[in-house]
């Protein structure tokens, strides 16, 4: 009997075993057909998106039309207020000292407003408060000079 038994135990492995063999056939098929096939290229990796820089004004950047527009203040009642572009041109209203106070053309040109003021060609160039040579602008960042002595900021 115990014969019998080992012999039944062969036949029903050497049945799995062709089981196994047929699965590994198998597989080994599939392996080959997609050895025949190409495999697509490995894709290159796409580098991270840089962001545009924002332009940053600098100090030898002019300063657009609109920058210039509204009010500036200079000292002891003075002020200058731009206004109201046209063609290029914008209009000035300024107490420019103690006794004096008119209005002007001026053109924006690359190194601020050109305008006639008494006979003589000014021009009102951006600055900050220690180049308006005036004790109470020292200090602010966002000012106009015409000369030393007179000049607008804001604050």
């Amino acid at each position: 009997m115990r014969g019998t038994i080992i012999v039944a135990a062969l036949a029903l492995s050497a049945c799995g075993a062709s089981e196994r063999r047929s699965e590994g056939a198998a597989t080994q098929a599939a392996i080959e057909n997609s050895a025949a096939t190409p495999l697509p290229a490995p894709k290159a990796p796409t580098p991270p998106a840089t962001p545009t820089p924002t332009p940053t004004p600098s100090a030898t950047a002019t300063p657009g039309t609109n920058h210039y527009l509204g009010r500036w203040i200079g000292v002891e009642g003075m002020y200058l207020v731009v206004s109201d572009p046209a063609q290029g041109d914008v209009k000035l209203e300024m107490q420019y000292d103690l006794d004096n106070k008119g209005e002007y053309v001026g053109t924006i040109v690359p190194e601020g407003i050109r305008f006639q003021r008494g006979g003589e060609t000014l021009t009102l160039k951006p600055s900050d408060g220690d180049a308006t040579g005036l004790k109470w602008l020292a200090g602010k960042k966002d000012c106009l000079t015409v000369q030393s002595g007179e000049g607008y900021c804001r604050d």
